[in-house]
């Protein structure tokens, strides 16, 4: 589709016969409307946010019991070994300065 007709206004009948004039997004969805007015009570306790993160919660595809445990098992088992190492290089580097520097 070329820029002319994107900047094209789309149009639709809503079921009344009515002629919605409204621009399509980069996506080809509807843009929303512009809020205008007071905000609701329920605006001001659960903000648009709230909303946004739960519709993407419900997209998450969580793993199995047993693949949690797995994968757990590995950064546990990762982190003590990248643990070890570091320590084992902090303890070696404390003894050559102190052999270097004290002697």
């Amino acid at each position: 589709m070329n820029r002319a007709a994107r900047r094209q206004p789309a149009t639709s009948k809503d079921p009344k016969g009515r002629t919605n004039v409204r621009p399509l997004g980069r996506s080809g969805a509807r843009t929303a409307p512009a809020r205008t007015g007071r905000r609701s009570l329920t605006g001001l306790l659960y903000p648009r946010g709230i909303g946004d993160i739960v519709s993407e919660l419900r997209k998450v595809v969580w793993p199995a019991p047993q693949e949690a445990l797995y994968l757990t098992m590995v950064v546990v088992v990762v982190a003590a070994i990248l643990g070890a190492i570091l320590g084992g290089l902090d303890i070696g580097f404390g003894w050559l300065l102190e052999k270097v520097l004290i002697d």
